[in-house]
């Protein structure tokens, strides 16, 4: 360790110096101070110790023997308050056995009386290097934890990435299998002239067309971070705007989409995009559920709107396939998806994502081939 280590350490380090001989005190004052110590003084152990609680002192050096609190019960009462104060004990040659029972009781170090100042100034050496020590061995751990911390955030992130990559790889197959067939039944209509292929065709054309852009959509909101930009929102005009993005997909396959309002409060504080493309993922999803089930009724939409005190109730509710216990508890999780090449499993875990950011919760209630129920709070005032 350099002397100018030692010397910016004791520039900021104040000492109480403790002694109920006022010569004492004036004399080995002015050494620590020549040394570049704070001095703080004290008679006795009972103002040694209101001053070490309102001075927090690094450094002490007491006497033993002295009234009202002697230099062992101070030395206690230091260590409980502060473990890592160095406390530097002043005894007389006869009193090796206090000077002993100090250090069991983690004293730095002992000098006798009379105080030779070249022994005084080596054992401030020593606990001046203990100081910088535990403050570098500090600085080391807390380096090494942010390194452990970055190190792991790296690794999650490049294991997110590799997911997410293999997802949407996954995705897209299944995109460009159903452009491959919008497309051969679009030019197989149109070499025939059969208007039915060509039909169906541009309808799974859009269709794909419509999942590209929710996949691009999903992908955005999760690789660019942001905070809920609140407005204050009209309810009613808001639900029927939600409507409004998934009316047309139901529509070509003639599912019944059903608006049940029955609220009574007017606005709402909310980030509107963020929220309504939390509930056209889940609406969307509902759809999707219908389209996989293949037994043989009318499916039905629900999107019902409803209110108390505090919440506003955005419930969507199928009569689709359903959900197993594995998958409902997987719902909600990254990249997980039930539709196999068809998902990339960011939709349901955005919407989890953006209602947890407006302070309110999704709750999911589904039987397998008899439908789901998605529950979506958000309290009024986040």
């Amino acid at each position: 360790m350099s002397n100018e280590q030692m010397n910016t350490s004791r520039d900021k380090n104040k000492i109480l110096l403790v002694d109920d001989e006022e010569d004492i005190r004036d004399v080995l004052g002015i050494t620590l101070s020549d040394m570049g110590y704070q001095v703080l003084t004290a008679a006795n152990g009972k103002t040694a110790w209101e001053t070490f609680v309102a001075e927090r002192p690094p450094i002490v050096l007491t006497d033993i023997k002295m009234p009202l609190m002697d230099g062992i019960d101070l030395l206690k009462r230091i260590k409980r308050q502060n473990p890592e104060a160095e406390v530097i004990m002043i005894t007389g040659h006869g009193d090796m056995d206090l000077a002993i029972k100090s250090l069991k009781h983690r004293a730095t170090d002992f000098i006798t009386k009379p105080i030779n100042i070249d022994a005084l100034e080596i054992s401030l050496k020593r606990v001046e290097e203990k100081i910088i020590t535990r403050k570098q061995l500090q600085e080391y751990t807390e380096n090494l934890e942010r390194l452990i911390r970055e190190k792991t955030e790296l690794q999650d992130n490049l294991s997110n990435l590799g997911l997410m990559v293999g997802s949407i790889s996954h995705g897209i197959k299944g995109l460009l299998t159903g452009l491959d067939g919008g497309l051969y039944l679009l030019g197989s209509g149109l070499k025939t002239k059969d208007l039915m292929k060509i039909e169906e065709g541009g309808d799974i054309l859009k269709m794909m067309v419509e999942r590209i852009r929710r996949m691009v959509s999903d992908i955005l909101f999760y690789a660019k971070e942001r905070n809920p930009r609140y407005e204050k929102v009209d309810i009613l005009t808001f639900a029927n705007d939600v409507i409004r993005v998934v009316e047309p997909k139901s529509k070509t396959r003639n599912f019944t989409l059903v608006k049940d309002f029955g609220f009574s409060a007017e606005k709402i504080d909310i980030d509107t995009g963020f929220v309504q493309s939390a509930l056209v993922n889940i609406l969307e999803n509902a759809i999707d559920a219908c389209i996989k089930d293949d037994q043989n009724k009318q499916h039905k939409i629900v999107f019902s709107v409803r209110n108390d005190d505090k919440h506003l109730f955005f419930v969507i509710s199928d009569n689709g396939i359903g959900m197993d216990t594995e998958t409902r508890d997987k719902l909600f999780s990254l990249f997980y998806s039930s539709k196999g090449r068809e998902g990339t499993g960011l939709g349901l875990f955005l919407s989890n994502k953006i209602i947890a950011q407006h302070g309110g919760s999704i709750h999911v209630d589904s039987i397998e081939k008899h439908g789901s129920r998605f529950t979506i709070k958000i309290p009024f005032q986040q």
